[in-house]
């Protein structure tokens, strides 16, 4: 007998559906929890905070207990930070990063989702402390691996765009001659363990070194058309000139599979020039329907986290500094977002 084709369209249909579905699940968009403030609520609002809004990965700047405890079964994804003073130690000492794994992140699993572990944040060339990054990051990877944790965390570095030697047009990024053996080391060790690169990346700061060339628009991923053309990819705005530029640096020095996740980006609400409600509010809301897209150079999501849960009165010393939360301290938002 005839199989009649309905059953098989419908179930064809259901599949899509699925699917479909599954795509627009996933979610490229996290954000910064940082605490240089003095009137923060605890951890635990903090957590709720996460999940009522519906955002479901988090970064911490150090292994702050309250936080990890708060965060069990949560289901949020967790970047835990190691702050750079303990980077020599950690470097110096296999004792030392084991005991900061067994301290910080044994402790929590499987009941927190910690993904990646940023060794140090934003570490230039020239500090003393440039030279504990790599061997740090080793000395963690070795603990975590020898410690047989049921998913498998990666350990990396989050560096800035003050590396880059070169921006303009993307495709000729580079890396400064100052940085080379800085972040040549680096990219060795996460090519071998297949690791992402960790990067802050802020128009608002590459806008305000020039805002006469750069437009406002440009810079809040605002532009109606291409701005830029190179070669046979077009540019609307200036987060995707300097991702790509990143991208191309690191094709340069051997690197081309690794993947860069954005580990901070934001525009300030007040404070300083284009600082205002308006304007942060448009930056954040263009960039999160934007990431999902990727870059020109790279389609397909780009992992990004937004800088910054609150309001931080404790920061400085630029007054902008003080002014990058999407929530006031009393857990009111700024602006309309949807981070899914």
């Amino acid at each position: 007998m005839a199989l009649s084709k309905k059953p098989v369209m419908a179930a064809l249909l259901l599949l899509l559906l699925i699917t479909s579905q599954g795509k627009s699940a996933v979610q490229s968009i996290g954000v910064n929890y940082g605490t240089i403030a003095d009137d923060l609520p605890p951890a635990t609002e903090v957590i709720a905070l996460y999940k009522t809004s519906g955002i479901g990965k988090m970064r911490i700047f150090d292994p702050n207990q309250a936080t990890l405890q708060a965060l069990k079964g949560s289901g949020i994804s967790v970047i835990v930070g190691v702050v750079n003073n303990d980077l020599q130690g950690l470097a110096l000492s296999h004792t030392a990063a084991n005991d900061w794994v067994q301290t910080n992140i044994s402790p929590y699993l499987p009941d927190v989702n910690i993904s990646y572990i940023a060794a140090g944040n934003e570490i230039k060339p020239n500090d003393p402390l440039a030279k504990y990054v790599g061997p740090a990051m080793q000395n963690l990877y070795d603990a975590i691996t020898s410690s047989n944790f049921p998913t498998q965390i990666k350990v990396s570095t989050a560096i800035d765009m003050s590396l880059m030697g070169n921006t303009y047009p993307p495709s000729t990024g580079s890396f400064s001659d100052n940085a080379s053996a800085y972040i040549n080391a680096i990219t060795s060790f996460l090519v071998s363990t297949k690791a992402p690169l960790l990067a802050n990346v802020y128009p608002y700061f590459a806008y305000l070194s020039d805002p006469t060339e750069i437009k406002l628009d440009y810079a809040l991923l605002n532009s109606s058309g291409v701005v830029l053309q190179d070669g046979n990819l077009g540019y609307q705005n200036l987060f995707d000139v300097m991702i790509d530029s990143l991208y191309s640096a690191l094709e340069k020095i051997g690197a081309a599979n690794l993947t860069v996740i954005v580990t901070e980006t934001g525009w300030p609400s007040d404070g300083g020039v284009a600082a205002t409600i308006d304007n942060a509010g448009t930056y954040y809301k263009n960039l999160i329907s934007h990431v999902n897209n990727g870059t020109p150079k790279r389609p397909g999501p780009l992992e990004t986290y937004l800088f910054a849960l609150f309001d931080e009165d404790q920061k400085g010393p630029a007054e902008t500094e003080k002014h990058f939360g999407l929530f006031s301290p009393t857990k009111q938002p700024k602006y309309q977002l949807s981070f899914s």
